[in-house]
């Protein structure tokens, strides 16, 4: 690994801190890790991958947006409640063919949640199910029997036995 990409995991690292607190940026980026860096024509990093799949995309208001094998790597590294919504077995299987969660089956949830923010959406028992976007804060999660709760952006599929 060059010392541009060093360097510039450090910084999503520390980007990762700041999204998601203390202790994401080691999660999703591991320095032992050989890691791939795709860059913007600028130079600029733009997506960040392992083996198993895409971690993240660094979009352009500086944020990242998770990728399965990301929100994987996020639940690992962060305690409960930290960036999850939990949805019932009702739900589970619309959610990992990728499709939205909506707040009449949102069972919990990270009460630090905002809309906007990127989140993990899991089963009670904490299995990734998708990635995705809050579209309520954790409140109207909560409260509400109606509308979008996350916008999934990539569902996780079930284990092939």
């Amino acid at each position: 690994m060059s010392d541009a990409d060093e360097r510039d995991l450090r910084q999503l690292r520390t980007v990762a801190d700041y999204q998601f607190g203390r202790g994401a940026g080691a999660g999703l980026f591991p320095p032992a890790e050989t890691l791939r860096i795709d860059r913007t024509s600028s130079g600029r990093p733009s997506q960040v991958h392992a083996d198993a799949g895409r971690l993240v995309t660094y979009a352009v208001d500086g944020r990242f947006t998770l990728g399965v094998e990301g929100g994987r790597r996020l639940l690992a590294a962060l305690d409960e409640p930290a960036y999850r919504v939990v949805v019932g077995d009702e739900s589970e299987p619309f959610v990992r063919d990728g499709k939205n969660a909506f707040a009449k089956f949102v069972r919990d949830v990270d009460p630090a949640v905002r809309p906007g923010d990127e989140v993990v959406v899991v089963t009670p028992s904490d299995t990734l199910l998708a990635v995705g976007r809050a579209e309520l804060s954790a409140a109207a999660m909560r409260d509400f029997e109606t509308g979008m709760a996350v916008k999934v952006r990539s569902g996780q599929p079930e284990p092939e036995t």
